[in-house]
């Protein structure tokens, strides 16, 4: 019953210091919670419907009308209008009255009737990517379209009956994208970057609560040093309370923002929880570790500066793990996001069971355990005795006015 006992006098102890401290509420639950809609709604709607071009057709022939035809009958693009050569297109284009350019050269038209490859060069603004994705997507299937109408008719001419087996294209392809039917950004990159949300917030806020610790007494209100001689009690129960605050917030980001915004939903809430338990662990662990060199709550934001964009490359969302060096693959594998990431994104948007997310899992449970072993070294040997020096001179000091 004394270790329950002291167990919970620790759970209060760091409760009312989390409660106490506007910035571990804005890192426990502000954040995690406003975070995701602002990021959501940045890329809402997902996909961008009918861009302005404008054409500079320098060959005026069939072939080009056609393709400007079949080109703004694509629900990507939307051809504003023509203009004499390229200089007024840009001026157009500098003006936002269009975002990209598609020029037909000369000859173009001449080059197909000779069997030889024709090209048309499309010019992108890129201020935002979705649009220049949109016109690529429309600027690859009308080429494929056309080319393949082409094949069909030389087909046809040195075999008249091969119309009848040959018809359209020759080599249809339809993609799939699993997860996420209608291709859109938000829907590929959000589910993960919620886990990275959570990830940094759990880091920096627990990072922030060993600067809260060696603050004075007078600064925050609340004395946070725990008398009791055991780290490991003190950890386990600050533990206990940090997954108790985190518990609305986890919810919330792996349920009920996919559930606002319509990401991809085909995982089972249980086994999804089941299976961010060791992250949460592996990044309370490794925000202890950050205790060691987070003497003020003020240095806790230079850590968001750098580790928020290095674990966004890091975790493999915004460049694949297999294209990475053999030094920052093995860097990526001590991300706990890493692997929360690509473990979410298969349960959460591609229906996967826990058991299929094996390996994912147990790498979790593994840096899970290094951390908190780091952070039990970091408590004992670097938090603790820098806390009680600022204790025990605080309390002299007291004395002495006293």
């Amino acid at each position: 019953m004394r270790i329950f006992r002291e167990l919970f006098k620790v759970y209060v102890r760091e409760f009312r210091l989390v409660i106490k401290d506007p910035g571990l509420i804005i890192f426990f639950l502000f954040l995690p919670l406003a975070y995701p809609v602002i990021y959501s709604l940045i890329y809402n709607p997902e996909l961008v419907r009918d861009v302005a071009v404008v054409v500079v057709d320098n060959d005026r022939s069939s072939i080009s009308r056609e393709l400007v035809r079949n080109f703004n009958a694509t629900q990507e693009a939307w051809v504003k209008g023509y203009a004499a050569d390229l200089a007024e297109a840009r001026r157009a284009m500098n003006e936002h009255k269009c975002y990209g350019i598609l020029e037909i050269p000369e000859g173009f038209g001449k080059r197909i009737a000779n069997n030889e490859q024709g090209e048309a060069v499309l010019y992108c603004e890129m201020s935002l990517l979705l649009r220049y994705r949109s016109l690529l997507v429309a600027s690859t299937n009308v080429a494929q379209a056309i080319g393949a109408e082409i094949l069909t008719e030389k087909i046809d001419l040195v075999a008249p009956l091969a119309e009848t087996v040959a018809d359209g294209d020759l080599m249809p392809i339809k993609n799939i994208t699993m997860g996420n039917i209608e291709g859109g950004f938000d829907s590929f990159i959000m589910p993960g970057v919620l886990i990275l949300i959570l990830h940094q917030c759990i880091i920096l806020a627990s990072g922030m609560a060993g600067g809260a610790k060696r603050e004075r007494k007078g600064l925050i209100g609340y004395d946070s040093f725990n008398e009791q001689p055991s780290v490991l009690m003190t950890m386990l129960g600050q533990m206990l309370c940090y997954i108790t605050i985190l518990m609305v917030p986890i919810i919330y980001l792996v349920h009920y923002v996919p559930l606002m915004f319509s990401f991809p939903m085909a995982g089972n809430l249980f086994e999804i929880l089941m299976f961010l338990t060791p992250m949460v662990l592996a990044c309370v662990g490794l925000g202890w570790c950050f205790q060691g060199i987070v003497w003020e709550r003020e240095s806790v934001f230079v850590l968001w500066v750098v580790t928020s964009v290095i674990f966004l490359f890091l975790s493999g969302l915004t460049w694949p793990r297999y294209a990475m060096s053999g030094f920052w693959k093995a860097a990526s594998d001590c991300v706990p996001a890493t692997w929360g990431i690509e473990g979410f994104i298969k349960m959460n948007t591609n229906g996967a069971t826990l058991a299929q997310v094996r390996s994912c899992y147990i790498n979790l449970w593994i840096l899970a355990g290094a951390y908190m072993v780091g952070a039990y070294c970091v408590q004992r040997w670097v938090v603790r005795p820098s806390v009680l020096k600022g204790f025990n001179s605080y309390e002299r000091v007291k004395s002495e006015s006293i």
